[in-house]
């Protein structure tokens, strides 16, 4: 049988480039099948801006550093790494294959399971998109049982539904240059939204029909799932970032000033104000201090957020999947920590919004959460040919081809 998990001792490598920063995670299979955190590092990078590459030299340094630093750290070499995709550049197709087992009287075995979804990946692929990964929705056996492992099961045939993802192979070519001039080989690309969602959500939100809502710096990354479909992402171009600018603009301070007011002064709704109290603005850039209603600054803020969310309930009215959705869970630098930004969200979606309180969430620090994700989603994906991180030289003549290569090994084929 072959092996469908990782091997204790074996190291993942995450890096999430983000808006406003790049972080890296490397986390190592422990006895329990656990990731162990080994190292964890972050620093500021504005190489993308509105889900788009605009500086790759700056990305490129900024991958470079948090490298360098891990390797000094843990006495290892880096070779290979996964990184995560925006929305904005996957397309999930819906298929299903019916496989007949081998052996209808031994049962369903694991090799059936792989035939299976090799069957079910072969789509017509359209022109300019890439797989890079299979998400199983649910194994159907011949008695009508939805299971989400059918290995052993005495089943003449199962059915299975999954969600093939691709990603853009414009967007693939740019990520393998720039890791290509960090020497390093990308074991595979997964959605943002997909890696946090086992991160994020908690208890009964895992087996709902949820939005989960990423909105960081400059990005409000969508991920809708059915259960454990993967039904929908997107990325809208809008975070936390665009309050801040509009706080400096509106109020002429400088964008430090602004984001400490947004934090300590944030509100998502104007209505909830219990006192207007009068803010003292320091570095007003006519030299002449100023002194505004803390109501000013938060139509400032109730206006973005607004925008926010009215953006996303357009995407996902459009897709036709807002009358599926049961609640939305909010997560991210952007908004989270500005108050009644849930309340806010309900108002305007007009479904239930809540900030994730998953238990998982806690255990490591924002800025390292969606690489934490990440690895994590690496080390737990089912029925997977999961490929740990290398730590061993390559050769990287052809990146691009090695990025579809190892996506090849990073399911059944």
């Amino acid at each position: 049988m072959e092996e469908w998990t990782l091997a204790i001792g074996d190291v993942i490598v995450g890096i999430d480039i983000g808006t406003s920063k790049v972080s890296l995670v490397i986390g190592e299979v422990n006895n329990f099948n656990q990731i162990e955190l080994l190292s964890t590092s972050s620093c500021k990078c504005n190489g993308i801006k509105k889900a788009k590459i605009i500086d790759e030299e700056e990305i490129v340094a900024a991958i470079s550093k948090l490298i360098k630093e891990a390797e000094a750290e843990n006495e290892l070499t880096i070779n290979s790494a996964y990184v995560t995709i925006p929305g904005k550049y996957v397309t999930i197709v819906q298929n299903s294959i019916i496989k007949e087992a081998k052996d209808k009287y031994a049962g369903i075995s694991a090799k059936d399971v792989g035939v299976g979804l090799s069957q079910v990946k072969d789509i017509d692929v359209p022109e300019g998109k890439q797989i890079i990964d299979i998400v199983t929705d649910e194994f159907i056996l011949d008695n009508g049982k939805s299971v989400q492992d059918p290995i052993g099961s005495l089943s003449s045939s199962f059915t299975l539904k999954a969600q093939v993802v691709l990603a853009d192979k414009e967007y693939m070519r740019k990520i393998s240059n720039i890791f290509r001039r960090v020497d390093i080989d990308v074991d595979g690309l997964v959605p943002i939204t997909l890696a946090e969602r086992s991160l994020v959500l908690d208890g009964n939100e895992l087996n709902d029909n949820v939005m989960l809502l990423d909105i960081g710096a400059g990005n409000t990354d969508i991920g809708v799932f059915e259960g454990l479909k993967f039904t929908y992402t997107n990325t809208i171009p809008l975070g936390g970032d665009n309050i801040t600018n509009d706080i400096a603009l509106v109020l002429n301070i400088s964008e430090e000033e602004a984001d400490k007011l947004k934090k300590q002064y944030g509100l998502a709704l104007k209505s909830f104000i219990d006192n207007d109290n009068e803010i003292l603005l320091s570095t007003s850039k006519d030299d002449n201090k100023k002194v505004i209603k803390s109501s000013e600054l938060i139509e400032i803020i109730e206006a973005r957020i607004e925008e926010i969310f009215s953006l996303v309930n357009k995407d996902i009215t459009m897709q036709g999947i807002k009358q599926r959705i049961n609640n939305v869970i909010l997560t991210g630098q952007g908004i989270t920590n500005i108050n009644k930004s849930d309340v806010a969200g309900k108002i305007i979606l007009n479904i239930p919004v809540k900030i994730s309180t998953g238990r998982a969430i806690s255990t490591v620090r924002p800025e390292y959460r969606t690489a934490y994700a990440l690895v994590r989603y690496i080390a737990s994906r089912p029925f997977a040919k999961t490929v740990s991180s290398s730590i061993d030289s390559n050769s990287k003549e052809n990146i691009f081809q090695n990025i579809i290569e190892r996506i090849k090994e990073f399911f059944y084929s």
